[in-house]
């Protein structure tokens, strides 16, 4: 079983902030194959779904992003679950809008929500999609990531989230390995991987 863990804050106020793409990410896999991500377990919302032979838990903290990690421990502990059943989906301001990578384990890149999970997890060993919003350099980080997207970013994010779907969902099926080949190297302006051609 994998727990995929989208990051953001919960509220209507965060909704489609920079900090929220993470949540983003889990509601548009959750849209494409038909589930809801709406039981509430206290610290999180979850949808149940199978992709290929995996069954797999979406999540959604409803802890705000800085106590993620409390959510995290808790969906993990509930369904006896270690540290290598974990992919955390978050925003990544090193990263252009429209980039992703995935990649396991190393350190935060002073993300609140993943400093939160390493310290909750006591470990860093997990698997990551970093989503680009942009951002480094541009004054205050915390501004900028709670800030909603410009109205000129809305068709390169959509195009991103896709493309983030469509790594979850070939990191699932056929490897981790397989889809960082896939997608850290792909250039943004191709369409993202056909699920269903998986």
């Amino acid at each position: 079983m994998y727990v995929v863990v989208g990051l953001g804050n919960p509220g209507p106020s965060y909704l489609y902030t920079r900090h929220n793409i993470g949540f983003m990410t889990i509601d548009k896999l959750a849209d494409l194959r038909g589930v809801k991500v709406d039981k509430n377990a206290g610290s999180y919302l979850w949808g149940r779904m199978r992709m290929g032979q995996e069954e797999v838990l979406l999540v959604k903290p409803l802890t705000f992003m800085n106590l993620s990690g409390e959510a995290v421990r808790e969906v993990l502990a509930s369904n006896n679950l270690q540290m290598d059943s974990l992919f955390v989906v978050y925003d990544d301001v090193d990263l252009a809008p429209g980039r992703i990578q995935l990649r396991q384990g190393g350190g935060s890149g002073g993300h609140n929500g993943i400093e939160s999970i390493m310290a909750e997890l006591g470990g860093a060993e997990f698997k990551r999609l970093r989503m680009g919003v942009g951002g480094r350099g541009q004054g205050v980080l915390v501004d900028y990531v709670l800030s909603p997207f410009d109205d000129s970013e809305l068709e390169v994010i959509d195009h991103e989230i896709r493309r983030g779907a469509g790594a979850i969902e070939m990191a699932v099926r056929r490897g981790f390995k397989e889809a960082m080949n896939e997608y850290n190297r792909r250039p943004v302006e191709e369409k993202p991987v056909d699920p269903d051609k998986l």
